[in-house]
Order: structure tokens, then C-alpha cells, then sequence
């Protein structure tokens, strides 16, 4: 018989997942600047040795062509260094990292997840890098893993003072992501902000470390990327950390200030018991999901007046913040989605905060950072563009909304 049941998905070789991608570049980029680690270890063992004109006698000589891994996560290509011996003595460089002829590994698909949980320090990184061979691996040195991280912390340290007046910064997020650290006060936490640019790209501003969001600890970061070129963004989105907005009104008056809505509702609903949640839920839901303003405003005063005579901690919570949680009727409504809540930095961070969980204890206060700042590049590279970016000219040029819709002036409409 030539019937079947079975559906062929066309381009079903093309479907990707987004952790995969994130897993696969990370991979290949720390396994490429491992190899290099490994190499300039090779090379200092023959520092003292010269020809007669008093050149080096070993040096580079270029890279193998690239070999991909075959992974349960898909290849990962990797170009070995090669050297050179100038004086007739036969030198070869090779990686313990990546052996010659090898093209497959079976315990490839364990390591990336369980390198990305493990956290990165002198003990962990030699242990994690050999799961990627076995335990026969030699030649990561705690000389080797030290010189890696001093890389990334000479990376982090140059993207740290990198001039930000290229572009006009129209949005940012900012939010504190808190991490255990090793002999650290546990009130530490990294001080995060992503900023998206006139064209609609998404990029971070800042990771630094702070003191419970202090106002100071804003105050520093603001100053910072004020002193590096970045001008006031014409809307601020973030949670209800009053150490964010006070640095704000300090450093940058003029930004309009939107609170986030889902750290909102999760306060509100904490002041209410279990079973009018769900109810609560839906009526807060019932605002910043209104078509317009005045519709939002009267689903507010419905919610306070159903709520205020039994928990009237609820509504204070959420009536203290009303003109901050409106902001965003005064925006494009094709950035609505967007800047209603802090989710850019929720949704970057998530993988990190799972990962900083899970190696709890292996972390320097220095080592949190650098590993946060190293995966955030790795999850910048697959951010798409702000929806309705074509609409970022018109906010910096300072063009009125209503209700999402752009208003027309008057005095611009000819007979």
C-alpha cells in the first residue's frame, strides 16, 4: 500500500533552538581561546632558545584548517595553531583540548550544559574542560586557566570604558541580578543595564556590581555611562528599587520613568490571599492591557475600589506607583510589548542566574562578573531588533503619541 500516516516537515534540517545556539557558540568560542591559552603555555618553554641572529627560534606559523565536532548540539569548528622551529628542531604543538583526528566526541553533549552550570575558577575550569577528552587530558595548567581569565577580564575591563556616543540610546532596562558569592557579603548584586539604540538594536550598557541597588551604586553606574558619551534616553524601564529612580532624577531628569508591570502585579498579588489571586491577577491585567489611557484609568479605579476595604496594602502598592505605570500610552504601540516590563534583562539573565545557582561557591565577586559579561555577549548576538523600530526617529525627535498613536499637529495640517 503507498498511503502512510507520517507528515514530512519541510526544512526540518533548518529548525534551531535557541539554548543550543547560545550552548554552541559559547562552546566554540572558549574552546578556541582555550587552544590559545595552551598554545602561548607551549610557547614559553622555549622563551631562552635563539638563533645566531637572535630571532626566536619557535614561533607561530599560522592555523590547521578548521575541523568541525560533530554534537548532539550541532558542529562546533575549531582552527589549531600551528608553530614553527627556526633552527632545525622539531617542534609540534598540540592541543590536550583538542587532540589531531579527532572529529567526533560522545561526551561533548554532556559537557556544554554541565561547563555552563559549573562555574569558571582556577579549581573547576581544568575538570571541565577535560570532560570534554576523559580524564587522560593533561596540559590544562592552572597557569593556562589563569591566563584565560585574565583575557576576559581585560575584555570586560576595555567594554567597560568603550565610548557609547556612536548612537543615540533611546530605551533602557535596568535591574539588579543577585548571585552567590564566595566570601562575599551575600547583599552584593550586579548591576545590569540594556539599552536599545536609534536603529532598534538591543545591547548592554552595563554590568557592574553593586550594594542592594543603592542609590549610590546607580548613582556610580549612571555617572559612568554619562561620562562615556551616553545621552538621556527618553524612557526608563524598571522595577519598583527606589535606589534606580532617585539616581535617575539625579543624573538624568529629563528620562520618563516606567515601571515594570510584572514585578508590579507579582507585589500587589503578595498582598493578597491565595484565593483572590487569580481574580486580582486578571483585573490588574485588565489595565495595562486597555486599548487607551482613560480605559486603563478606569480599570485602575475599579481595581481600588474593589480591593482597597479588605487589603488596602494591595492598592497602596499599586496606587503609589499610578503615573509611572502609565508611561508607556505616551509610546509607539508597537513598543508597548516592550517597554511595559524589565523582561530584556529577565529573559537574558535566566541562564545566568540558573548557572550562577548551580556553581554556588565557585564564583569571585571579579569572576561573576567577567562570567556574566562573556554569556551576555553570547546572548546579544541573537537579540532581534525592538518591534516597530522604524518608529524610534519620531520618539527622539520628540513627536507626540496618544494612546500609542502618533497625534497630529494642527498647525501642520494645510486646506
Amino acid at each position: 500500500m503507498g498511503t502512510t500516516n507520517i507528515v514530512d516537515f519541510a526544512r526540518r534540517d533548518e529548525m534551531t533552538d535557541a539554548l543550543a545556539e547560545l550552548l554552541k557558540t559559547g562552546a566554540q568560542q572558549l574552546i578556541a581561546t582555550a587552544v590559545e591559552a595552551e598554545l602561548v603555555s607551549y610557547l614559553a618553554q622555549f622563551t631562552g632558545l635563539r638563533t645566531d641572529a637572535g630571532h626566536a627560534a619557535v614561533v607561530r606559523n599560522g592555523h590547521h584548517p578548521a575541523r568541525p565536532f560533530q554534537t548532539g548540539i550541532g558542529p562546533v569548528s575549531v582552527r589549531i595553531p600551528k608553530v614553527r622551529s627556526k633552527d632545525g628542531t622539531p617542534v609540534t604543538f598540540r592541543s590536550a583540548l583538542v587532540p589531531p583526528y579527532v572529529r567526533r566526541t560522545k561526551t561533548l553533549e554532556a559537557a556544554l550544559p554541565w561547563l555552563y552550570r559549573k562555574g569558571i575558577s582556577s579549581g573547576e575550569m581544568a575538570p571541565a574542560l577535560k570532560v570534554l577528552l576523559g580524564p587522560d587530558a593533561v596540559g590544562l595548567s592552572a597557569n593556562t586557566v589563569s591566563r584565560l581569565k585574565r583575557d576576559w577580564a581585560n575584555e570586560y575591563e576595555a567594554w567597560k570604558g568603550a565610548e557609547l556616543d556612536d548612537e543615540p540610546i533611546v530605551y533602557i532596562w535596568a535591574d539588579g541580578v543577585h548571585s552567590g558569592l564566595r566570601g562575599e557579603d551575600d547583599k552584593l548584586c550586579a548591576l545590569v543595564i540594556i539599552g536599545v539604540t536609534a536603529r532598534g538594536k538591543k545591547r548592554f550598557l552595563a554590568i557592574e556590581d553593586g550594594v542592594r541597588e543603592s542609590t549610590q551604586s546607580w548613582r556610580e553606574v549612571l555617572l559612568n555611562l554619562k561620562s562615556r558619551g551616553m545621552n538621556a534616553p527618553k524612557l526608563a524601564i524598571g522595577d519598583g528599587a527606589m535606589g534606580f529612580w532617585a539616581a535617575m532624577d539625579e543624573v538624568y531628569p529629563e528620562t520618563r520613568h516606567q515601571r515594570c508591570w510584572q514585578h508590579k502585579t507579582v507585589n500587589v498579588l503578595n498582598c493578597l490571599p491565595k484565593l483572590s489571586q487569580p481574580k486580582a491577577k486578571a483585573a490588574l491585567h485588565d489595565i495595562w492591557q486597555a486599548e487607551t489611557k482613560v480605559d486603563a484609568e478606569k480599570a485602575f479605579d475599579l481595581f481600588i475600589k474593589t480591593y482597597e476595604p479588605k487589603y488596602p496594602k494591595a492598592t497602596l502598592c499599586l496606587q503609589k506607583d499610578r503615573e509611572e505605570l502609565m508611561a508607556f500610552f505616551d509610546f509607539p504601540a508597537q513598543h508597548w510589548q516592550s517597554i511595559r516590563t524589565s523582561n530584556p534583562i529577565e529573559s537574558a539573565f535566566a541562564t545566568i542566574r540558573h548557572r550562577t545557582k548551580r556553581s554556588k561557591g565557585c564564583l569571585s565577586r571579579d569572576g561573576m562578573l567577567h562570567m556574566m559579561f562573556k554569556l551576555g555577549q553570547c546572548a546579544e548576538q541573537n537579540w532581534r531588533k525592538l518591534r516597530g523600530f522604524d518608529y524610534l526617529a519620531k520618539v527622539i525627535t520628540g513627536v507626540t503619541f496618544k494612546d500609542g498613536i502618533e497625534t497630529t499637529n494642527p498647525d501642520q495640517i494645510t486646506a
